[in-house]
């Protein structure tokens, strides 16, 4: 079936998720999770793959929300979650090229300066980059 969206997100050195839209022969839609992960022993890769159909959209999110919400609040509520928000290029290294353990801590504001909160990128912000989909990747 054709592909009418992809977003490829790094997680590491060998792990790469697929999120892909895709149609049906009756013009519908579903969504393609695939974890894709690079063997330690050859050059192949092991893939798992969830089809989630229109129709549980709703129940997905919502449970996926609850679960990740209980293990921040409930199981690891001291835990830095915003540690991890980092890229990996195609080496997996972090942003720019420095490994993700060596990346420094931002700098902390200057006395004299009022705190700001930092800015959420918005929605357009975060569909309109680039986000790999005309790599070729071997998912599948």
């Amino acid at each position: 079936m054709d592909s009418v969206y992809s977003k490829r997100i790094r997680a590491g050195k060998r792990r790469t998720y697929f999120f892909d839209v895709r149609t049906t022969r009756g013009n519908d839609y579903y969504l393609t999770i695939t974890e894709s992960r690079k063997r330690f022993n050859d050059d192949g890769y092991d893939r798992h793959k969830i089809f989630l159909y229109k129709e549980d959209f709703n129940k997905f999110l919502k449970a996926l929300n609850e679960a990740v919400d209980h293990v921040k609040t409930e199981l690891m509520p001291d835990f830095d979650f915003d540690a991890f928000n980092h890229e990996y290029d195609e080496e997996g290294e972090g942003y720019e090229g420095v490994p993700p353990a060596a990346a420094p801590a931002p700098a902390p504001p200057e006395a004299s300066a009022a705190p700001e909160s930092p800015a959420s990128p918005s929605a357009d912000e975060l569909s309109s980059g680039d986000n790999g989909a005309d790599e070729a990747v071997d998912k599948w």
